[in-house]
């Protein structure tokens, strides 16, 4: 079987359905293969790759980075369950200032692939969760950004989150003057 790839509701984003080899030794799964990617007209040259844990209620986001550093995105969830969210920002897509969500999870082993100005944040619903994150620039903290986690009109379906300062520091959607003007 090969990656099966799915466009989401936002314009350019996709979840990816990896090729997942299980026997009696366990799993083997192919997140990324670059030709792949590239029949699907998918950004494909990653500059760095992190990872991220995160306990139960936690939410982070609603995170990008701003031109020229903006950046197409893969992001998976290697352990848990999480609550993933993403917002088009692009003022010339069809889809702009749209949200969804789709739960990743380390049994699923769906991948989701974000082009650049789409903000992601997730919900973290099992006990902690690991997420991983492949960019196709390296992290600029000059160009490091974000929208409030609260005011984009997503059910998040938790009341008492856990937030970082600096999440909880965001402009609102509403004040938020897109910089991803071409896309």
């Amino acid at each position: 079987m090969n990656m099966k790839f799915d466009e989401c509701d936002i314009n350019g984003c996709y979840l990816i359905t990896p090729r997942i080899i299980e026997d009696d030794r366990g799993l083997f799964v192919k997140i990324f293969h670059k030709e792949m990617y590239d029949q699907q007209y998918l950004e494909s040259d990653f500059k760095e790759e992190y990872y991220s844990t995160s306990k139960k209620n936690v939410i982070r986001g609603m995170h990008f980075q701003t031109p020229p550093s903006d950046h197409a995105k893969l992001v998976y969830c290697i352990s848990g369950v999480v609550e993933d969210v993403f917002i088009d920002l692009r003022k010339k897509s069809t889809t702009y200032l749209k949200h969804q969500k789709v739960n990743l999870d380390d049994n699923k082993k769906q991948v989701l692939y974000l082009p650049k100005g789409v903000a992601h944040g997730f919900l973290t619903l099992s006990e902690s969760a690991t997420m991983v994150y492949k960019t196709t620039t390296v992290y600029n903290p000059e160009k490091d950004s974000g929208i409030h986690w609260d005011s984009c009109g997503i059910d998040w379906s938790i009341e008492e989150p856990i937030i970082s300062k600096r999440d909880g520091g965001f402009c609102s959607l509403e004040n938020f003057n897109t910089p991803f003007v071409n896309k």
